[in-house]
């Protein structure tokens, strides 16, 4: 007798639950709303809202200002289910806990995610207020959602993260943000666990490594995407720049009064995308 797969039976569960509380709909793609940027749901046409605790082994988010709830609707002429607010290692979810929701997306049929967070800029060419389209990571959170037995029994546990970021999600970015006049960079983010800002000693080291941007999400999410065959796109806000650089030091505040002032753009950006796709 095979032995029980708790994570799978577990995700049924979830997904069977949010199915029927969103009234059978079938949303094709994901959106996940890091720290400043969850205004982009209130956007989201004939919307049903499903707080994080009404799914079932499915962790609720402490994050400051993220709402914690999943919106589905229309948006760019899609059926999207927005997460308005994440689950982050820092709150003391395990990796496969912050996962759990895109491997529930993927049960519900959603076959391509769009992740975005706040993000300090390490790359000196950047300014405040860009925003910066995911090429590759780099995961320095030490953590790694496919670890154990229970995701083998999901997807095999050995995958290629090459193009992680999807090439032709990326262009239509970029041909998206030309067309309405937004300024975007492209270059590689890199994952911590957190909570605490980096170190100026920490950037240098990042930066020798070819790290353009830095923050506390993303990677495990993209990880387990990856893992179930799930194509992505990763958008950072550049709130800050990172420690040490021109003198910065990084404050919760300052990401929330950035992301208000890029709220217009970072909004129309993601919906030309998802009409794109």
């Amino acid at each position: 007798m095979a032995e029980e797969n708790v994570l799978k039976e577990n995700l049924r569960e979830a997904a069977s639950r949010l199915h029927a509380l969103l009234g059978g709909r079938e949303p094709e793609v994901g959106i996940i709303l890091g720290s400043g940027l969850g205004p982009l749901a209130d956007q989201v046409e004939d919307a049903v809202v499903v707080p994080f605790g009404q799914i079932p082994h499915m962790k609720r988010s402490t994050a400051t200002n993220h709402k914690g709830q999943f919106v589905c609707g229309s948006l760019g002429g899609k059926c999207v289910l927005v997460m308005q607010g994440r689950l982050h290692g820092y709150e003391g979810n395990t990796p496969q806990e912050v996962a759990f929701p895109v491997w529930v997306m993927h049960e519900l049929g959603v076959g391509t995610i769009i992740t975005t967070n706040a993000a300090g800029a390490i790359n000196e060419s950047y300014n405040v207020g860009d925003f910066c389209i995911m090429s590759d990571h780099i995961n320095f959170t030490g953590r790694n959602p496919i670890v154990g037995q229970d995701p083998d029994g999901i997807a095999f546990r050995f995958f290629s993260m090459k193009d992680a970021y999807d090439p032709e999600l990326r262009a239509l970015a970029h041909r998206v943000a030309s067309e309405n006049g937004i300024s975007v960079q492209e270059g590689v983010y890199l994952g911590l666990l957190g909570p605490s800002f980096e170190t100026p000693a920490e950037i240098r080291m990042f930066r020798a490594w070819g790290a353009d941007t830095v923050a506390m999400s993303v990677v495990e999410e993209v990880i387990a995407a990856r893992h179930v065959g799930m194509r992505v796109l990763g958008i950072s806000l550049c709130s800050n720049m990172a420690c040490g650089i021109e003198g910065a030091s990084p404050s919760d505040e300052e990401v929330f009064e950035v992301a208000q002032r890029r709220e217009p753009d970072f909004c129309r950006l993601v919906t030309e995308v998802v009409r794109g796709m």
